[in-house]
């Protein structure tokens, strides 16, 4: 199946938009819309990146404990930049924090920020942003000096990065600086997925268990959405690097059908697998109501009831009760769901990026996480 947005080398076609006197030349949003962002703590980066300090951050400066990521995968949440490469997306989900004031396209229309670019001022904002915390009496001093080391990037603040047209580079470069990648896709860009060479770990949104009910849930601009959702799936599959399905719950909307949930998740041979509660926080509390968002039972109850369609396989390995998220994984993986960062560095070839890193290879024992992150000895 052919998607023509996309060049024949599986990046996006570059195809300029006509400038508005608000909006200046080649940037993905407005000047208002960038003054609102930056009221609400972003740094905009060039033409379309952004960063933003995620709470977890400040909580494991304060030494209040980390994220799922850490209790999951081992990320340091203190290490860890938020950030994207495209503030504009192809869907305009239900559940998603974001305005309708954000940029919605289904092609890159802007000028392309060249990742050198992009890494160096995305590091030095990030650095800006936590300066504070400097002389902050609740700040850990040991996890402010490491903060300044960044050692992880989560390319999922929003938009769609995958469709950078540059995001091979730009995740071999961090790579490179020994900063790992999480990229999150919305699954409508098969053929970037297709082409993306190596990240430390690849998440793809399972928003629905249908057609009709993806409509409903991420109200896509692409016409044929349901045949990239699953050609999404289907690429995904192909990748032996870390993968993860999430499942964003919103309750009364798409926490049906979970033998269906398992069966896409089959199909795209995930590692981990994410059922994660809906947040009624940003402006999607214009669109959802208070009830839509689920408790940490609810979310579990419904995990299990997928994992009833894929115990064969998968089995429950976590929670992180604070996130309303659980984790399932493969069975193959022991329960050692953490990430090794040494070896994933070691046998990445920035160079000549091998494509198909397994994700064996840099997989290693899932350690205890303290209660307060003020105890770093069990991640130094």
């Amino acid at each position: 199946m052919s998607f023509p947005i996309l060049s024949p080398n599986g990046v996006m076609e570059v195809q300029k938009k006509p400038q508005t006197s608000t909006t200046p030349q080649g940037d993905q949003v407005p000047l208002k819309y960038k003054e609102e962002l930056e009221h609400q703590h972003y740094r905009i980066i060039g033409h379309h990146s952004a960063v933003k300090v995620c709470g977890w951050t400040k909580n494991m400066l304060r030494g209040e404990g980390g994220c799922y990521k850490f209790k999951f995968y081992g990320i340091r949440s203190h290490q860890c930049m938020q950030m994207t490469v495209n503030l504009s997306c192809a869907n305009r989900c239900t559940f998603c924090w974001r305005g309708y004031k954000a940029p919605v396209s289904r092609e890159w229309n802007w000028e392309v920020d060249e990742p050198d670019f992009i890494i160096e001022e995305s590091l030095r904002m990030h650095a800006q942003l936590l300066q504070g915390f400097g002389g902050n009496p609740y700040t850990s001093k040991a996890a402010y000096e490491q903060s300044k080391r960044v050692g992880h990037v989560a390319l999922s603040l929003t938009g769609e990065p995958i469709a950078y047209p540059k995001i091979n580079e730009l995740c071999q470069k961090f790579h490179s600086k020994r900063i790992s990648t999480f990229l999150v896709t919305n699954a409508q860009y098969p053929e970037a997925i297709e082409n993306l060479h190596t990240v430390t770990q690849l998440y793809l949104s399972l928003d629905a268990p249908n057609k009709e009910l993806l409509k409903k849930v991420d109200v896509p601009l692409f016409n044929d959405y349901w045949e990239r959702y699953m050609q999404s799936i289907e690429n995904a599959s192909k990748k032996r690097f870390r993968k993860t399905a999430r499942l964003t719950l919103v309750k009364g909307l798409n926490d049906v059908e979970p033998e269906k949930y398992a069966a896409l998740i089959q199909k795209g041979d995930f590692d981990f697998v994410e059922v994660k509660g809906y947040m009624h926080v940003g402006e999607s509390r214009q669109r959802l109501s208070r009830e839509a968002m689920p408790d940490f039972a609810y979310v579990k109850a419904f995990g299990l009831r997928v994992l009833d369609h894929l115990k064969d396989e998968y089995e429950f390995v976590s929670e992180h009760v604070p996130s309303d998220v659980i984790l399932l994984a493969k069975k193959k993986y022991n329960k050692k769901t953490w990430i090794d960062f040494e070896q994933f560095f070691e046998r990445m070839n920035v160079e000549n990026p091998p494509g198909n890193l397994d994700a064996m290879d840099y997989s290693t024992a899932t350690k205890p996480v303290p209660e307060s992150a003020k105890d770093f000895g069990v991640v130094q």
